[in-house]
């Protein structure tokens, strides 16, 4: 289905450019008029598949999938999903883990050489009083 014949079908005019909540209130608005089960036995066919054509209209304008309006999806390719990579998506993770590995490294060597410190300090401070130390 068309951009043009989805917008169409849920009350917006061919060109416009309803935003995702107008169209979810559209939506809304045209299934309670044409629900199947609204209507008697022998119009139900009709309801059906006027029902089907509004629900394929909404899936389409919220897919984006516009045929003939390549700006919009091109501003979907690459301002929501990101610019595509050339090199096949291929990204050294070790270069990206290796700062955050070297801030853990030296937290723990450094917190090392604080507590080996402290245990000097305390060692030559107190030697009877710290049944602890050798």
């Amino acid at each position: 289905m068309r951009g043009d014949e989805a917008r169409t079908l849920l009350g917006f005019s061919p060109g416009s450019r309803p935003s995702s909540s107008q169209v979810k209130e559209a939506y809304k608005r045209m299934v309670w008029d044409t629900h199947p089960d609204l209507f008697p036995a022998h119009q139900k066919p009709q309801a059906e598949s006027k029902f089907k054509l509004i629900s394929e209209a909404y899936s389409c304008l919220l897919s984006g999938s516009r045929n003939g309006d390549s700006h919009s999806a091109t501003y979907e390719r690459v301002v929501r999903r990101g610019v595509p990579v050339s090199h096949g998506g291929r990204r050294n993770h070790a270069l990206i883990k290796l700062p955050f590995l070297l801030l853990i490294l030296g937290t723990v060597s450094l917190g090392g050489l604080n507590v080996s410190r402290a245990y000097k300090r305390q060692k030559e401070m107190y030697p009877s009083h710290n049944p602890f130390l050798p």
